[in-house]
């Protein structure tokens, strides 16, 4: 059992009983997915209007290249026609023209293209989700309420919809670099608490998650920046830096561990400090105090398919003035 006061409240967690290494805020616990809150009630039987096809339209290029193919080698064969002594060297100059046009269209016959790539996205969305799902849309036309807040990374592997199974309406998600939540701040950090305070005091969500995830760039950053005064970056080392209190602890606790291992202990430790960062923000610890509101840690291992989940225990009281 660990205490610590941020800004004149008193945060309590629980360590797990078999772990070596000094107490964490983190009681870490495999996640039974037993949740006793029920995902929100989002289905009514309510026919809507079919959507509007989508304003997109596959490109003529490689059919209008095609005809020009076509029509250039229909002229190449009346020129010869009419040429009978260039008829030789031609036929051998076409036969190598093919050839290499050949070779360049079967080198790679799937190049990745990115506006069809969007386009058939769409396509399969529309056709399997959204038309088989039109009482479900029709109810999200009408607004939203989320159970849940998720903080996540941007990281294009951890995807949290689609990790945890979330359906559209069911989770109001934040991505950021290393899934961070930093402190209360009107100025500096304005994006993330306007996402807070309208997750809270707006979209009533009942649990704040942060997860953090396994190989991630973020945390490995945060763990090799010297942090000197010197900067090679405009953005990243002020960002991570967030949860330098992180780094910190675990280069006390693991002093001598590999680096990776160094970073996989931090990328869990970051979600603890982004959660004692989330009692900096008034509505927060009002939710928690209330009983409106909960939050969790989360773990996601990509490289093992496994996911934690765990809760801190919290003791709230206003500070005392004589």
């Amino acid at each position: 059992m660990s205490t610590a006061s941020i800004n004149s409240w008193c945060l309590t967690s629980v360590s797990p009983s078999k772990r070596s290494s000094p107490p964490t805020l983190r009681p870490s616990v495999v996640a039974s997915l037993n949740s006793s809150v029920s995902p929100p009630t989002l289905i009514r039987n309510q026919p809507v209007f079919a959507a509007p096809a989508p304003i997109l339209y596959p490109s003529r290029r490689g059919e209008e290249m095609g005809k020009n193919y076509d029509e250039a080698i229909e002229s190449l064969k009346k020129l010869l026609s009419e040429k009978e002594e260039l008829k030789t060297t031609a036929a051998a100059k076409v036969e190598q023209i093919t050839a290499e046009l050949q070779t360049a269209s079967s080198a790679d016959p799937k190049a990745f293209d990115p506006v069809e790539k969007i386009k058939t996205g769409f396509i399969h969305f529309k056709k399997e989700k959204y038309d088989k799902n039109p009482a479900l849309y029709s109810e999200l036309s009408k607004g939203q309420s989320p159970k849940y807040m998720v903080f996540a990374c941007s990281d294009s592997r951890v995807c949290p919809s689609h990790v945890l199974d979330f359906q559209p309406g069911e989770a109001f998600v934040v991505r950021n670099v290393a899934n961070m939540v930093p402190p209360f701040d009107k100025t500096k950090y304005s994006g993330v608490g306007a996402a807070v305070e309208y997750a809270v005091l707006h979209l009533k969500v009942e649990y704040i998650v942060v997860i953090g995830h396994s190989a991630c760039g973020g945390i490995k950053g945060l763990m090799s920046f010297p942090y000197d005064g010197t900067t090679s970056t405009d953005f990243i080392e002020d960002w991570v830096k967030v949860c330098y209190p992180a780094r910190t602890k675990i280069l006390a606790a693991h002093a001598n561990s590999p680096f990776p291992d160094l970073c996989t202990e931090c990328e869990k430790e970051a979600v603890n400090v982004s959660l004692g960062h989330l009692l900096t923000y008034p509505f927060v610890r009002d939710g928690l105090v209330n009983k409106t509101l909960g939050l969790k840690g989360g773990y996601y291992d990509f490289v093992k398919g496994s996911f934690e989940l765990w809760g801190l225990e919290y003791s709230l009281s206003p500070s005392l003035s004589v």
